[in-house]
């Protein structure tokens, strides 16, 4: 029955709070693991409002998806906070833990991938590491077969009249996405006259804010771990800052950068 119900057994914080397993006795062991605990709990809620957004989009229902966005955005500076938290270590601390961490990697977060994927930073080859999982694979391979949110929303930008080519609505939805003139030019009139396309400009808006956002995530990332172990190998053979640095110079939505110098 409902009155039962307390905070703890509704949080299931039973099991949440008895969910760290240090592997040493090293103090800071708690802080790593709470830490990318955390941010997995966060990009679930980032999922779990992705999936619905682009729902919405693909309904042409707008005005939902930008609370859904919006809170994906205040999410995703959570997750840029806990980098903060992980800097209090210290090369030394890392160094008491690291022989434990095995072959494990952030680098191996299939939430994180997802939402890469969600997102249209799409490579197929970044789902060989989840082979082990077969339902995480499946689930990645699943979405690599579907639109990103940013092939809706150009979808959705034919559908209001914009002149979009078949090349470009055709393409294949696995595929990284490349930047196309025409879809500049859509985004370009929207932004020339935003009283005349008002939801679409406040959408590219949202947009921006999540490329903003994941982009300041991944220069947190990169800091912390040069902060850390400097120019190291990550963990599991991971390439550590060089990987980093180079993710840093790729867009979800090329064209939402690129149209700022248009107009």
């Amino acid at each position: 029955m409902t009155q039962d119900v307390t905070y703890s057994s509704y949080l299931d914080l039973e099991r949440i709070l008895a969910a760290q397993h240090p592997s040493s006795d090293a103090h800071d062991e708690m802080l790593f693991i709470i830490v990318h605990q955390a941010s997995e709990l966060w990009l679930k809620l980032c999922l779990h409002e992705l999936f619905a957004a682009r729902e919405c989009i693909v309904d042409d229902r707008l005005r939902p998806s930008f609370k859904m966005l919006a809170r994906v955005a205040r999410a995703q500076g959570q997750l840029i906070q806990s980098w903060d938290v992980l800097s209090t270590m210290t090369p030394h601390d890392y160094s008491t833990i690291r022989p434990h961490l095995g072959g494990s990697s952030g680098f191996q977060s299939a939430q994180y991938r997802m939402m890469e994927f969600l997102l249209g930073g799409r490579n197929p080859d970044m789902i060989t590491m989840h082979e082990a999982t077969p339902d995480v694979a499946a689930d990645l391979r699943a979405e690599m077969g579907r639109k990103s949110i940013y092939a809706e929303v150009v979808d959705l930008l034919s559908r209001r009249g914009f002149d979009i080519p078949q090349d470009v609505l055709g393409r294949d939805v696995g595929a990284a996405w490349e930047h196309s003139e025409a879809v500049e030019a859509a985004w370009a009139e929207i932004y020339r006259n935003p009283k005349e396309h008002w939801d679409l400009y406040e959408l590219a808006e949202k947009l921006v804010d999540l490329e903003y956002h994941f982009q300041r995530w991944r220069f947190g990332h990169l800091k912390t771990v040069e902060r850390i172990i400097g120019f190291k190998r990550g963990t599991g053979g991971t390439p550590g800052v060089p990987y980093l640095a180079g993710v840093l110079k790729s867009a979800f939505f090329p064209e939402l950068l690129s149209v700022r110098t248009a107009i």
